[in-house]
């Protein structure tokens, strides 16, 4: 009797928080378009590059053709001038020679994180205050600049950071991944900002000051961590500063990936969350709308209670289709509704797993992360 009354509980919060959690989003201005103004601030682009996908000649045109009436440089970086990458490089200044842009040779180590140590090589070069750093496969529309950089006005502001959407799923593997990212990663970014201000960054894109990195001391704090873009956020938060979430969304577009490299990815981001929000990322467990509510139905198999599971499970699956829908304003999930169940029993083991090794793969090398955060490479 107390297991059917203790998981009646768990699944009245899970669908609960679920519903919070849809509210909280359908009240954030998605996709809010600020009105256009006078702002010309001077703008650095830091961009590190590593190999190609399908996507990427496309994900950098988008900074190359942007609307924006002030001065941009464009830093690319590589730590190979052998990578494919540096073709796509050369067409497009070659295409847009008007451009500030340069290629830049990051052949240093600077720290187990590649990403980083890129960056840390190619601020040296920026010329300007404002710094915006973007991953490689990060698509964005021609009025980026013109609508986000005049947010950085405000002085307590320290950084601006982007919901970011999985662009064109090409897989069901893909589609699945898609149910995490674009049905709940950004809501529940939102439902925690209800509880307290946000104290961390989402790294697809970001935009701080020269001021405030030099305040943190640089990306060189950044070198040794796995989520660099968590850190910089915290710091800059630590400082006093507000972290700002725009309304715009960014795409992420990928190539084609299968069940096992989507685990793999989103394994990874698991425990990068584990390490980074120990005691949130535990409770995140209660949060499961799927999970509680089959529990309940197994232990105390009544035709009430299947009910009872049934309008919770709907509730579960229009809140995370709806959610899909806001973010990436296109119905293209809808036949793929039946992965969202899935995707919350996947997660339950994914959650678990997280909290037996620290062991990563991460662009093909083994690294060990430490409690702290910090990568340690392995054998």
């Amino acid at each position: 009797m107390a297991w059917k009354l203790v998981l009646a509980v768990l699944a009245t919060l899970s669908c609960g928080l679920t519903v919070w959690q849809h509210i909280v989003a359908r009240r954030f201005a998605l996709h809010r378009k600020n009105q256009p103004t006078d702002n010309t601030s001077a703008v650095t682009l830091l961009k590190p590059l590593k190999g190609i996908e399908p996507g990427t000649e496309d994900c950098l045109r988008s900074w190359f053709t942007q609307n924006y009436r002030g001065p941009v440089q464009i830093l690319l970086g590589v730590a190979d001038l052998n990578d494919p990458v540096c073709l796509i490089v050369k067409k497009l200044r070659k295409e847009f020679p008007a451009i500030d842009a340069q290629l830049i040779h990051c052949g240093r180590k600077l720290g187990t994180n590649a990403k980083v140590s890129s960056l840390i090589q190619l601020r040296r070069e920026a010329r300007h205050e404002i710094i915006v750093i973007s991953d490689a496969d990060v698509f964005v529309s021609q009025d980026f600049l013109e609508q986000n950089i005049p947010l950085l006005t405000d002085e307590k502001v320290g950084l601006v950071n982007f919901f970011y959407q999985l662009g064109e799923p090409l897989t069901p593997a893909m589609r699945w991944e898609a149910v995490a990212i674009n049905g709940d990663f950004w809501s529940q970014v939102l439902q925690s900002r209800s509880l307290k201000p946000i104290d961390f960054a989402l790294g697809a894109v970001m935009i701080t000051r020269e001021k405030q990195l030099k305040e943190i001391g640089g990306f060189e704090e950044l070198a040794e961590y796995l989520a660099d873009d968590y850190r910089l956020g915290n710091l800059i938060a630590k400082r006093g500063y507000r972290i700002e979430l725009s309304g715009q969304v960014v795409e992420c577009r990928s190539q084609p990936m299968t069940w096992s490299e989507v685990w793999k990815h989103q394994f990874r981001w698991a425990r990068t969350i584990r390490i980074c929000q120990p005691a949130p990322y535990f409770m995140s467990i209660l949060s499961n709308a799927t999970l509680w509510p089959l529990l309940w139905l197994l232990v105390n198999p009544t035709i009430s209670v299947a009910m009872t599971v049934a309008a919770y499970l709907l509730i579960r699956i229009y809140t995370a289709s709806a959610n899909q829908q806001m973010l990436t304003r296109n119905t293209s999930h809808l036949p793929w509704l039946w992965l969202i169940p899935i995707k919350d029993i996947c997660q339950v083991m994914m959650w678990a797993l997280s909290f037996l090794t620290t062991r990563i793969v991460w662009r093909g090398t083994y690294y060990n992360v430490s409690p702290g955060g910090k990568l340690v490479e392995s054998a």
